[in-house]
C-alpha cells in the first residue's frame, strides 16, 4: 500500500502540475502559446492514457501488475524529464502524450494490485488511501508551484516528476509484490480464462455496465482535469492574484483526499451503488455555486466541497468498478472503462481552453461542469445490479474463494 500510494501521489502530480502552470505557459513569450494551444497540449496526455489505460489495462491481466507497474513508471518519468528539457511546444506535446501514456497504465493495475493484496470487508477503504494519493499529489503540486513556479519557472515543476526514477523505481524493483491472486494463477490457462470472461462482459447486463461505467469516468474524470488544469486560471479571470489562485487548487485537492477516503469507507457500510450517485450529486451542486460570487470563506468551503465530489468522488467510482467485475477482468474493466474515461479527461482542458479564449465568462464554465457531474450521477444510477456469473461480491471474498470465482467463471 505504501509503495502504490506514493507511485499513485506522482500521477496525482501530473494531473495538477499542468494546471498549475498554465499562467506560466500563457506568459512565455518564447512559445507565445494561445488559451486554446495550451488546452490543446493538456489534452495529449489524456489522449496517451486513453491509449495507455486500454492497452495496459489488459496487458497486467496477462503478465502480472509488478512488471506492468514497474514499466510504466519509468515510462511516465522518463517522460517527464523530457517535459522540462523540451525545446519547442511541438516536441514538449510529444513527450506530455508519451508520459500519459504511462500514467494511463498505472491507476488500473495500481488499483487491481490493492483491490487483491486487501483483507476482506476494507477492499473499497484500502483503495481509497492508496489512491488517495492521486489528490495528495495535487497538493504537493499545488504548493510547489506557489513556492518554486515563479523563481524557477514551469521546467522544474515537471523535472519533479522525474524523481521517481530514482526513488521509486528502484524501491519497486527491489520491494513490490506481486499480487496474490496472479501468482495463484497458471499463465496459459489464466489467460484463456480471462479472454473468455471478457467475451462474456461484452454482452448483456455486463456489457451495459461497462457502457455506464465508461460514461460515468467520461464525467468524473472531465471534471477532475478540467477543474484542476482551469480552476488558478478561472480564479484569475474572477479578479484574484495567482497566489490565491494557486490556494484554491490546493483547497480542491486537499477536499479530494478527504472525499476520496469519507467515500470509500461509506462504500465498504453501505454499497458503491448508493454512495456514488449521491457524491456526483453534491459536486453538482457544489460546482453550479462556483458560477456565483461568493464571501471568501464560503468559497474556501465549496470548493473543499468540490474537490471531495469530484477527484474524491473519482477515486470512489474506481472502487465501484473494481468490486463489480470478477477478479480475472477487474483491471481489465477499469482500463476499458477509465481508458473510454480520458476522453472526457481530455475534453476538460480543451473545453476549458476554448471557453478562456472565448471570453464569455468564468460563470459559464463551472455551470457547464455541474451539468457534466449530473450526466456521471445519472449513468451510475443506471448501472445494472451485478450478474453473478459475471461478477461476484469481490469485497467478501477471501483468497481462497476468489480463486473459485475465478474457475467458476470460466467454467
Amino acid at each position: 500500500m505504501g509503495l502504490c500510494f506514493f507511485i499513485i501521489l506522482f500521477d496525482g502530480y501530473d494531473l495538477i502540475v499542468y494546471g498549475s502552470v498554465v499562467p506560466e505557459l500563457l506568459a512565455y513569450s518564447e512559445w507565445a502559446l494561445t488559451p486554446a494551444e495550451i488546452g490543446l497540449i493538456g489534452s495529449y496526455a489524456l489522449l496517451g492514457m486513453l491509449i495507455g489505460g486500454v492497452v495496459v489495462g489488459t496487458i497486467t491481466d496477462l503478465v502480472g501488475r509488478r512488471r506492468t507497474v514497474i514499466g510504466c513508471l519509468t515510462l511516465f518519468s522518463a517522460a517527464m524529464l523530457a517535459c522540462a528539457v523540451a525545446p519547442n511546444p511541438e516536441l514538449f506535446g510529444v513527450f506530455r502524450f508519451i508520459a500519459g501514456a504511462g500514467l494511463g497504465g498505472i491507476a488500473p493495475t495500481v488499483i487491481a494490485l490493492t483491490i487483491e493484496s486487501a483483507p476482506a470487508g476494507r477492499r473499497n477503504l484500502n483503495n481509497a488511501l492508496v489512491t488517495s494519493g492521486y489528490a495528495v499529489g495535487g497538493m504537493t503540486a499545488a504548493v510547489l508551484a506557489l513556492i518554486f513556479l515563479e523563481p524557477l519557472g514551469f521546467r522544474f515543476m515537471f523535472a519533479i516528476g522525474a524523481l521517481p526514477l530514482v526513488t521509486l523505481v528502484p524501491l519497486a524493483l527491489w520491494l513490490l509484490p506481486e499480487s496474490p491472486a496472479f501468482v495463484r494463477t497458471d499463465r496459459t490457462e489464466a489467460a484463456r480464462r480471462r479472454l473468455a470472461a471478457l467475451g462474456r462482459s461484452m454482452r448483456g447486463r455486463a456489457a451495459v455496465a461497462l457502457a455506464l461505467f465508461a460514461v460515468a469516468n467520461f464525467a468524473g474524470l472531465l471534471l477532475s482535469y478540467g477543474l484542476n488544469t482551469w480552476l488558478p486560471q478561472l480564479m484569475r479571470s474572477a479578479g484574484y492574484a495567482l497566489g490565491p489562485a494557486l490556494v484554491f487548487l490546493l483547497v480542491l485537492n486537499l477536499g479530494a483526499v478527504v472525499g476520496a477516503v469519507v467515500g470509500s469507507a461509506l462504500s465498504d457500510r453501505l454499497g458503491p451503488r448508493f454512495v456514488t450517485p449521491a457524491a456526483f450529486l453534491v459536486a453538482t451542486a457544489s460546482i453550479f455555486l462556483l458560477s456565483v460570487k461568493l464571501p471568501i470563506v464560503v468559497l474556501y468551503v465549496v470548493i473543499f466541497i468540490a474537490g471531495a465530489a469530484t477527484i474524491g468522488t473519482q477515486i470512489v467510482l474506481f472502487g465501484h468498478i473494481a468490486t463489480h467485475f470478477a477478479p480475472n477482468i477487474r483491471a481489465t474493466s477499469i482500463g476499458l472503462t477509465s481508458g473510454f474515461g480520458r476522453l472526457g479527461g481530455m475534453a476538460g482542458p480543451l473545453v476549458g481552453g476554448y471557453l478562456a479564449q472565448a471570453g464569455i465568462g468564468f460563470a459559464v464554465n463551472f455551470q457547464i461542469f455541474a451539468a457534466v457531474a449530473l450526466l456521471g450521477a445519472v449513468a451510475v444510477v443506471l448501472v445494472p445490479v451485478r450478474s453473478r456469473h459475471v461478477s461476484s461480491e469481490v469485497h467478501e471474498l477471501t483468497p481462497r474463494t476468489e480463486e473459485r470465482v475465478v474457475h467458476d467463471d470460466a467454467a
